[in-house]
């Protein structure tokens, strides 16, 4: 299995940048969209971040289209969305996909070490969220209608 802290990604600036600048963190990696029905949970995510990044938690939101075309709008029109709406300050890295011969190397890597119901890597839908132990090595796998702030017992406990 490949160490996730080697995959690299671009962040919503066009800048390269890779998940081993959050090595040692607990990383809580969701795939986002703006026109969902799931997506107040920026709102839960933000205010997971703010509770817990001085322990070590970094949600890192990266913004997918590939659910219903529910997220359509640029890098820019995402970056403002998410800040206007929802106060986000967590960082929001630039659209990918996350599913089929296009996936991200990020999400191809979560999938294998957390596959989904009935083993399938597939993901179903957006906002779906994997949570990273501090090593990289333990990855738990989350549905979309998993509300952030019951994900709390389970981030409180890789920190």
């Amino acid at each position: 299995m490949s160490d996730l802290y080697s995959i690299s990604f671009q962040n919503a600036d066009g800048s390269t940048a890779s998940l081993a600048a959050y090595r040692g963190q607990v990383l809580l990696i969701v795939n986002t969209a703006s026109k969902c029905g799931f997506t107040s949970q920026y709102k839960g995510l933000e205010a997971l971040y703010e509770k817990y990044k001085d322990r070590g938690l970094v949600v890192l939101g990266f913004p997918c289209n590939q659910f219903g075309k529910q997220e359509p709008g640029s890098n820019d029109e995402i970056q403002q969305f998410c800040a206007l709406n929802y106060g986000v300050t967590f960082p929001v890295h630039a659209k990918l996909e996350v599913n089929g011969p296009d996936a991200h190397p990020l999400f191809v890597a979560l999938k294998r070490r957390a596959p989904g119901l009935l083993g399938t890597e597939a993901i179903k839908w957006n906002f779906t969220k994997f949570l990273v132990s501090r090593d990289g090595q333990q990855v738990k796998r989350f549905a979309p209608k998993d509300k952030p702030e019951n994900l709390e017992s389970e981030i409180e406990r890789l920190l």
